[in-house]
């Protein structure tokens, strides 16, 4: 099973640019062509978290335009930027979130892979939450199938990393999510957006990863005085792929690029 991964997509309504410069329109259509041009084909995108950048009904509209040249199914969770309802709304064809309230689901039967979303908005503010329902229903969800191997998503990543702006954004609850997945040696991945980076760690004892940007990027500055800040550095996506039980995951930067050269002669001789 072959995954592709987009997150941070900011999609504002045509003609209006994310932060004053950011085109999320136009740089979210390279990401599209470049997989949609991809061998073999994913069998799924995900897509972890602010999906537009105000949660309007119009963004969405904008946004499934964008992705209309991919055919593989979707699987959307919300991010901070995101509104619940004009959501669900709008990816009601993809028939994975309930009717109402909190946003989860779990694709169990469904593919190979078992995909737990996991929903950590919290309206109007930017910082993630995983209150006591959320973490319950997480827990009961994963004692539902503990043999099977699951991918968990989710918006807002459950670690701190030292970018000081985005990790007062954060995740209340980690610690309590951190118990709960400790007991599920099942989990072969959480993944997360929020970060616009890709960034590695394990919570629990289980590994987490979160995604590129397929627009701007999160400015990497450990400074604890570090302002908010982001840069146009090279965007992209991921791909998990999943074969023989073993989940292996690659990040792929969109854009033009010299290459690909050979490493050998038709011969088989190495090029010095």
């Amino acid at each position: 099973m072959l995954i592709a991964q987009f997150s941070d997509t900011h999609i504002k309504i045509p003609g209006k640019l994310a932060y004053g410069r950011v085109d999320t329109a136009t740089m979210l259509q390279a990401s599209v062509a470049h997989l949609a041009a991809m061998q073999p084909q994913p069998d799924l995108l995900l897509i972890t978290g602010d999906l537009v950048d105000l949660g309007r009904p119009a963004e969405y509209q904008y946004l499934r335009s964008l992705l209309a040249p991919l055919q593989m199914p979707m699987l959307v969770i919300a991010g901070n930027h995101d509104e619940r309802q004009a959501l669900r709304e709008a990816f009601a064809d993809q028939a994975c979130f309930p009717a109402s309230g909190f946003m989860h689901y779990d694709t169990a039967g469904r593919w190979p892979l078992r995909i737990i979303g996991l929903d950590t908005l919290v309206p109007l503010e930017g910082r993630g939450e995983l209150c006591a329902d959320r973490l319950d229903w997480l827990a009961q969800t994963l004692a539902a199938a503990p043999t099977q191997p699951t991918l968990v998503l989710m918006h807002h990543p459950p670690f701190l990393t030292g970018i000081a702006h985005m990790d007062a954004l954060g995740l209340t609850g980690r610690e309590a999510f951190a118990e709960i997945v400790r007991g599920h040696p099942q989990i072969q991945l959480i993944l997360c957006g929020h970060l616009h980076r890709n960034i590695q760690t394990t919570v629990g004892g289980r590994p987490v990863l979160t995604c590129p940007s397929t627009a701007h990027q999160v400015a990497l500055d450990l400074r604890p005085e570090a302002p908010s800040a982001f840069r146009m550095e090279p965007p992209g996506y991921m791909l998990h792929r999943w074969h023989g039980g073993q989940l292996v995951s690659h990040v792929v930067a969109v854009g033009e690029y010299a290459g690909p050269y050979p490493f050998f002669e038709p011969s088989g001789k190495l090029i010095d």
